[in-house]
């Protein structure tokens, strides 16, 4: 019995001392926590964005005389056939085939305006000539009238007076009728050669545009202005005007011949990102059909207008990168990626933008079982420099570990604070008695830091400057 109580006490005794060490241990750490160190050193901070090769220059392959379809009245040309786009043709070769059934129908309809106008010439002529035929008769009638009454005349000499004068007058009034006859007959002749002119200038101007239109049609086939790669030429919305695309005849351009020794990269920079982009900064090329190969460039043109792609709500702007050197495999319309390296800090404190989070009026870091204010500086896609409050060194939590809202806030001296508020000395010269503006310019830019979208759990998806 004595030997059963003690069995029963030892149990007793070890089931006390597991209760005891089990709601005396440590709280179990979250498994899940990361953390990192702040970095220092190099600081890039850069743009990327996605874009297109394109050839700096290049020969355009024209369709048929501009001048020439305005005055046939066509307004649009339909590719029927073309060599597939990147195929490499000599001079002279054949490049594409346009539709002529418009042109076809125009000459159709010339060439029966030219039979309408050749009758209409023959039609003319005939009246002319029996117009002529039938004046100069009338004029020869009257000649010979006059001839018998002058004859009547040369009788009356030895008529009365009275005689003598009636036949007088009847020579006069004869006379007169065949000089009007004459003055008509010259009128008539010239009334028919204006009228000859005419119909042979229509006729021969109808002959002439039919003559247009006939050599026209040869420059529906479009041949190689030179050797080269052809290119499809890109219509408003993007695509490349093969098969069965429409051509506007203003411009009359149906493929290009690029020079591939000299390409640009064709981006577009996200409206908020555009103020930090500027002409002559260097960029990284990475073209998609080759992996890992990399190309540097130049920033030679950024628009000053913004504009909408297609099927996007974002204003874009277009940027122009120069791709240095050449390269063989680079082709136009390959799709890039580029890196424009919009400025570099030779030594900065730098963390993962993960780690950064931020209230209403404070941004801080986890570290050391409590919150750690910070004063956060410029940032790239992945980092954020760190301008006060952080070393070298220093391991902060990625993501917040369970009860971390509750540690407290070590806030930085606010003398600390306002120093970063107060602007460079040459600045503040500029702004002599007015610091309003100052004041209103870093009010705005807080509103906007503080106005940027988080992400779960009270983080910044991002610090930009």
């Amino acid at each position: 019995m004595k030997r059963k109580n003690i069995i029963i006490l030892l149990f007793s005794l070890a089931f006390l001392i597991a209760l005891i060490w089990y709601f005396s241990a440590p709280a179990e750490t979250n498994a899940n926590v990361v953390t990192t160190k702040v970095q220092t050193g190099k600081f890039v901070i850069d743009v990327t964005t996605t874009g297109e090769l394109d050839a700096r220059s290049s020969v355009k392959i024209m369709g048929p005389n501009q001048s020439r379809l305005r005055d046939a009245r066509i307004w649009q040309l339909l590719i029927d056939d073309i060599v597939p786009d990147g195929t490499v043709v000599d001079s002279g070769e054949w490049v594409a085939t346009l539709n002529r059934s418009d042109l076809e129908n125009k000459i159709k309809d010339q060439e029966l305006e030219v039979e309408k106008l050749q009758t209409q010439l023959l039609k003319t002529q005939l009246d002319t000539t029996m117009t002529l035929r039938s004046a100069r008769d009338e004029l020869i009638n009257m000649k010979f009238a006059v001839e018998e009454k002058q004859i009547v005349v040369d009788q009356s000499i030895y008529e009365p007076p009275a005689t003598q004068r009636q036949a007088q007058i009847a020579l006069e009034q004869t006379t007169r009728t065949y000089d009007q006859s004459v003055k008509n007959y010259t009128l008539k002749y010239k009334k028919s050669q204006a009228e000859m002119k005419e119909v042979t200038a229509n006729l021969k101007k109808s002959m002439d545009e039919l003559e247009q239109f006939n050599e026209l049609r040869n420059e529906f086939v479009i041949m190689a202005p030179k050797s080269g790669m052809v290119n499809y030429k890109k219509s408003w919305d993007g695509k490349k005007q093969g098969v069965g695309s429409q051509i506007n005849s203003w411009e009359g351009v149906v493929a290009t011949l690029p020079n591939l020794s000299a390409m640009n990269s064709i981006t577009y920079v996200n409206e908020i990102d555009i103020s930090k982009v500027a002409v002559g900064q260097k960029a990284e090329i990475e073209v998609d059909a080759f992996p890992g190969k990399k190309f540097t460039g130049e920033v030679v043109e950024v628009a000053n207008m913004g504009e909408q792609l297609q099927n996007s709500n974002a204003k874009v702007f277009q940027v122009l990168i120069h791709v240095d050197g050449f390269d063989s495999i680079l082709r136009p319309s390959m799709t890039t990626k580029n890196r424009i390296i919009t400025e570099e800090l030779e030594s900065a404190n730098f963390l993962p933008i993960e780690s950064v989070n931020s209230n209403d009026t404070v941004t801080f870091v986890y570290l050391n079982n409590s919150r750690k204010q910070i004063i956060p500086g410029k940032s790239n896609e992945s980092q954020i420099v760190i301008l006060e409050g952080l070393n070298t060194g220093d391991e902060v939590y990625l993501i917040p570990p369970d009860g971390a809202d509750k540690w407290p806030l070590e806030m930085l001296p606010a003398e600390l604070i306002e120093s970063y508020k107060k602007p460079p000395p040459q600045i503040e010269e500029k702004l002599g008695e007015n610091p309003t503006a100052l004041d209103s310019s870093l009010k705005m830019s807080g509103d906007k830091q503080n106005n940027r979208p988080r992400k779960k759990g009270g983080k910044p998806s991002g610090q930009r400057n």
